[in-house]
């Protein structure tokens, strides 16, 4: 397995309580090493997402959402959306967790329909950080 096509790692996985552990062929930070199993997992999925563009509708349930269409997608990204917003209003901590997954998931299905990634939209964020949300408002293209 090989995280951003630099370092690569064994891909025999531990599961810890936060999830997925790997051994690193030299000692990294616990955030840092977070950071690059973070982007593995969403480099694995959006793998898989492509993957599932030339499967058959009925074969996959992704594959059925792109069968299906974008305005399919981005129905599901409405409902997950609702319900996400419904979770975080209860107040159940779990169930927030599980709906933003289902929400994040059907927002990649959907950047993967448009022809883009995650890295896509973590290279936007990453070029926002450091900047004020006033600053990097006023910068926007009119």
């Amino acid at each position: 397995m090989v995280l951003g096509k630099r370092l690569k790692v064994k891909d025999e996985r531990r599961k810890t309580k936060e999830g997925f552990d790997f051994d690193f062929p030299f000692p990294l930070s616990p955030a840092v090493k977070k950071v690059f199993i973070l982007k593995d997992i969403l480099q694995q999925l959006t793998e898989v997402l492509e993957q599932r563009k030339l499967a058959s509708a009925d074969s996959s349930y992704v594959a059925g959402l792109y069968d299906k269409g974008l305005d399919a997608i981005l129905k599901k990204i409405g409902e997950e959306a609702t319900e996400t917003v419904m979770a975080a209003k209860d107040g159940d901590r779990q169930k927030i967790v599980y709906e933003t997954a289902d929400l994040w998931f059907h927002t990649l299905i959907m950047l993967s329909h448009q022809g883009l990634t995650a890295d896509d939209v973590l290279q936007e964020l990453a070029r926002r950080f450091g900047l004020s949300g006033l600053e990097e408002k006023a910068n926007r293209p009119t």
